[in-house]
């Protein structure tokens, strides 16, 4: 079981006795990693002032995108009100383990494409057939 500081006091409360949100998980966390360089999970939890920030500057780099996609993974974001959000402990399994697979992919598909950009600048010489395309 998890606790999480208590939004008022700071103190340590269960996460089930802790205020929580109208807002869902699994949108913000939808949220966050599709569309969070443009600040739309920032939009979705009322934050409209540091949504705008986070799409004028596109996630802040991409820098401010994976630090609330992290946050939003780990249960530790809030709504504007500082409520967590409702049904985190029920589906951060399978959060973590989508985001998991969407980043190795992505690895991988750009692993794969620099392979087939360096291969035929250094193989196109030693094949005729090749017109570089």
């Amino acid at each position: 079981m998890s606790t999480y500081p208590n939004a008022a006091t700071g103190q340590p409360v269960p996460y089930e006795q802790a205020a929580v949100s109208d807002r869902s998980f699994i949108a913000t966390w939808m949220f966050s990693w599709l569309l969070g360089f443009l600040g739309v999970d920032r939009f979705y939890l009322g934050k409209v002032g540091t949504g705008i920030l986070k799409l004028l500057t596109l996630g802040g780099l991409g820098i401010w995108w994976l630090i609330d996609l992290i946050l939003t993974l780990a249960g530790v974001q809030r709504d504007k009100e500082g409520r967590l959000l409702p049904d985190f402990e029920e589906h951060k399994l399978i959060a973590w383990i989508i985001t998991a697979a969407g980043f190795g992919l992505w690895i991988l598909t750009t692993s794969v494409s620099r392979i087939f950009v360096y291969v035929p600048e250094q193989f196109g010489p030693m094949l005729p057939w090749w017109q570089g395309q």
